[in-house]
């Protein structure tokens, strides 16, 4: 990681002009889990998407959640409904977002009236960033404003490959998301730095400890990252969770074992649980090199001394923090590591910020936070994002103004 971002950044929503009766596609990010029990990737968008309805454009929002190959993918009619509620105007739910019915309703839309169309991820060409899907994806405007933060590390129909076919702006709240992580970018020797690498996503492998490994000074794998180190020095690890890309985790882990800059935190007792029925039973601390038995995996551990010195060092001097994912199975009551790192970053002279919708959903803490984690990781490590090239690239064509 550089200190310094070069990368120009991407035309604004805030400095396009919106006229009455413009249709405009709104590129969201309402990846929220069933029951809205944290709507933060929602709240951060309704400004932009108030500001084009305001103005008398006519709003088609297009969102994913969940995934289309696990079957996890729902309809939104619940997202429109909150959406009525906070933007204190009536959210038509259209199921449907490739339908001749759908383009038709969102032609019939009269200006400042909004519609949530149907999950994008319905479709199995939306995470494969299928041009087909996007070019009808494209018939429900004449120009689009991309938001979802959350998903600005994935090429997808709805926001790159969609940028082939009409002119696009940047939403406010995606800009405001890459400008809040500079803090945490890239390496500073004059500031102690340490990063927490949780959760089972494989980015927080491939990306995250690749890249903090040689940009922090302290890096502590928690979650399926910790289970792939520990697996890589030979621990047998049980039933814990690997996540999925285990092969290409495990052989990144090797790899950057061996090249990394950053001092890595290995846990000599671990707390291991026996798994029952999607929960956790049976409860005991080892050590590390017992190795975890079958049918049991790891559920939190203890951080060891000359990392807590460490932490009272840094947090003396000063020092800025990275949590990447929950460190334990903090929703299961596992919660030592998490609490004594949580309490740490909560603490006077730490500089610290949590990144990703479930680590901000389940850790109770009041500081800054963003809500993409993978994007934010990607953002922190490459300096860039895939979305935000799409988006200098698609202001770089030639586009008829609407």
């Amino acid at each position: 990681m550089q200190n310094t971002i070069t990368q120009e950044t991407p035309r604004s929503l805030l400095d396009r002009r919106i006229s009455s009766g413009e249709r405009w596609i709104f590129s969201a990010g309402f990846n929220v889990a069933s029951g809205m029990r944290d709507t933060s990737r929602i709240d951060t968008e309704l400004a932009d998407i108030a500001r084009l309805a305001n103005a008398g454009a006519r709003v088609a929002v297009l969102s994913h959640q969940g995934r289309h190959k696990d079957g996890s993918a729902q309809h939104l009619g619940d997202v429109a409904a909150y959406l009525s509620g906070q933007l204190g105007r009536n959210v038509v739910y259209v199921s449907q977002n490739t339908t001749d019915s759908a383009v038709e309703q969102s032609r019939a839309l009269a200006p400042g009236e909004v519609a949530l169309f149907g999950n994008t991820r319905h479709h199995p060409g939306e995470e494969a960033n299928d041009p087909v899907l996007a070019a009808r994806f494209a018939c429900l405007g004449d120009a689009v404003a991309i938001g979802g933060f959350s998903k600005a590390h994935r090429e997808h129909a709805s926001n790159a490959a969609l940028l082939k076919y009409l002119p696009g702006w940047a939403a406010h709240s995606l800009l405001v998301e890459v400008e809040r992580l500079s803090p945490w970018s890239g390496a500073d020797p004059a500031v102690p730095s340490l990063a927490v690498l949780g959760g089972v996503k494989p980015e927080k492998t491939l990306i995250g400890l690749r890249s903090f490994s040689r940009a922090y000074d302290v890096v502590v794998p928690a979650g399926a990252v910790l289970n792939h180190l520990l697996n890589t020095l030979g621990h047998e690890v049980g039933d814990s969770e690997l996540g999925e890309k285990p092969e290409h985790c495990a052989k990144a882990t090797d790899e950057i074992l061996n090249s990394a800059a950053a001092r890595i935190h290995v846990p000599s007792q671990l707390i291991i649980a026996r798994r029952s029925e999607g929960s956790f039973v049976d409860p005991r601390e080892i050590h590390v090199n017992d190795g975890v038995p079958p049918g049991f995996a790891i559920v939190d551990f203890c951080l060891e001394p000359w990392l807590l010195e460490l932490m009272r060092e840094f947090r003396s001097s000063g020092c800025r923090a990275v949590l990447a994912g929950t460190p334990s199975l903090y929703l299961q009551g596992f919660r030592h590591a998490s609490t004594q790192l949580l309490d740490w970053a909560s603490a006077p002279g730490v500089e610290a910020i949590l990144l990703g919708g479930d680590t901000v959903s389940e850790l109770p803490f009041d500081g800054p936070t963003s809500t993409g984690g993978g994007s934010a990781l990607c953002y922190l490590g490459e300096g860039d994002l895939p979305v935000l090239r799409a988006l200098r690239e698609n202001a770089a064509m030639s586009w008829t103004e609407i």
